[in-house]
């Protein structure tokens, strides 16, 4: 299962079904699960775990080193779940010894052409990253979240959970749950009803979500009067309370409002 042209460290470990294609570089301290496919022209560096069923194309670097001058060669690492697609000439880095050392890709992502992912990211599951959108370092990316062409997420920004970020966006700013931002700068545009419907959300939750946003964006409440608004909203539909803590979680760079 792989190619004679492909270079694999004796130190690497892969499952005995993982295909390498020609002219593929798998560096020591390589962990590759069952099932998982490579292209040709793939690089990959360790520390670095992959899990299963995944499917890598040609072009693609993951676990070099962090794009980051702080960086001293600490052994940090990258760690990526189990079916995801990662198309061509993505780039993931390992963390930084200044955050938790770990760079984590989760399950079921869909990671389009020139993607880059940089150090200290932490994407969830299910997500959609577009062709050349970019996070910068200290990322946090929670489940569901969708990202447009070439959208740039700043560093240590929060994307909450069923967030939908637009094409060409510039997000500096946390992005609450459910809600959808465009622009060059960031700023909410409703919410992320589409995605939504297409993960079987209900239309009394869709509706119970439009009416939260709608106390954070245009009830000109205090951000802390609407929390406790959404916290009331909460009572009938417990899945606002993600959107509630969402709010009052530490942040670094503010809430897009």
């Amino acid at each position: 299962m792989i190619d004679p042209r492909a270079v694999v460290d004796p130190a690497a470990q892969l499952a005995p079904d993982v295909t390498v294609g020609p002219f593929s570089v798998i560096g020591p301290g390589v962990e590759i699960g069952a099932g998982t496919w490579i292209g040709p022209h793939v690089v990959i560096q360790g520390p670095t775990r992959i899990g299963c069923d995944n499917r890598i194309f040609q072009f693609a670097s993951l676990g070099e080193m962090p794009q980051d001058k702080k960086y001293g060669g600490e052994p940090t690492r990258l760690e990526i779940g189990d079916r995801n697609t990662i198309r061509e000439f993505v780039t993931i880095n390992r963390g930084t010894a200044q955050d938790a050392g770990l760079t984590c890709l989760g399950d079921d992502n869909w990671i389009m052409a020139y993607v880059h992912i940089a150090h200290d990211c932490v994407v969830g599951n299910r997500t959609i990253f577009a062709n050349g959108a970019s996070l910068a370092g200290h990322v946090h990316i929670a489940d569901d979240v969708v990202l447009g062409g070439f959208a740039l997420v700043y560093q240590f920004t929060r994307l909450g959970v069923h967030s939908f970020c637009g094409f060409a966006c510039g997000v500096n700013r946390d992005v609450p749950p459910y809600v959808t931002v465009a622009g060059y700068r960031a700023e909410p545009y409703g919410i992320n009803a589409e995605g939504l419907r297409r993960r079987n959300f209900s239309d009394e939750e869709i509706q119970a979500i439009r009416r939260a946003y709608k106390a954070i964006y245009r009830a000109n409440l205090r951000l802390e009067e609407a929390v406790e608004k959404v916290r009331e909203m909460a009572v009938d539909w417990p899945g606002l309370s993600i959107l509630a803590d969402f709010l009052v979680a530490p942040s670094r760079n503010g809430i897009v409002r």
